[in-house]
């Protein structure tokens, strides 16, 4: 009888709001762990590539580091994580070879990793709740052991952006709650 009005109880409280909280559901606000630090969900953005494709990032703020989270979703959900780098590190060639043939080069050496372009996509991006979507283009490249990836983002005609990460699996991250009971 006890078990019983217990249970009444916990049906009319309602759902869990962390029960089943995945890396696809964060928000703002949320934090979880992955390579042994606590990071907090700082941003929430969206690429919009056209034809219903879509790419979801997350903004991660630990202590003293600042990553990107991304996930593809398709049949199977692909996750990266990577940080922002100067575009001037991949060496002023590259940047002249886009302005030039309006594509980057196939291969791009970076940090003694060759990395080579795995698919090209202009789109919208929508940063936390932003209702008007900023045009882009980009270019992703991987390596040969398909772990370590490398990113560029053209903004308009002069304004380029760059981040190299990493392939990662959606069970790295854990301990996932909310800023604060919703």
């Amino acid at each position: 009888m006890v078990f019983k009005k217990w249970l009444d109880r916990k049906k009319a409280a309602g759902p869990d709001p962390i029960a089943d909280l995945t890396p696809a559901k964060l928000k703002v606000g949320y934090y979880l762990d992955y390579d042994l630090k606590t990071w907090e969900v700082t941003g929430a953005h969206r690429y919009d590539w056209g034809d219903g494709d879509e790419t979801f990032e997350w903004q991660l703020k630990s202590h003293d580091d600042t990553i990107y989270l991304e996930r593809e979703p398709g049949d199977e959900d692909y996750w990266s994580i990577s940080r922002k780098i100067a575009v001037q590190r991949l060496g002023a060639a590259i940047i002249q070879h886009i302005k030039a043939n309006e594509d980057p080069p196939e291969e791009i050496v970076y940090d003694g990793t060759s990395y080579f372009l795995e698919e090209s996509a202009a789109g919208h991006f929508f940063q936390t709740e932003q209702s008007a979507g900023r045009e882009l283009l980009r270019w992703d490249f991987i390596d040969d052991q398909e772990e370590k990836i490398l990113s560029i983002e053209q903004w308009g005609e002069n304004e380029f952006e760059a981040a190299v990460g990493i392939m990662v699996q959606e069970y790295q991250f854990t301990n996932i709650l909310p800023g604060k009971v919703q």
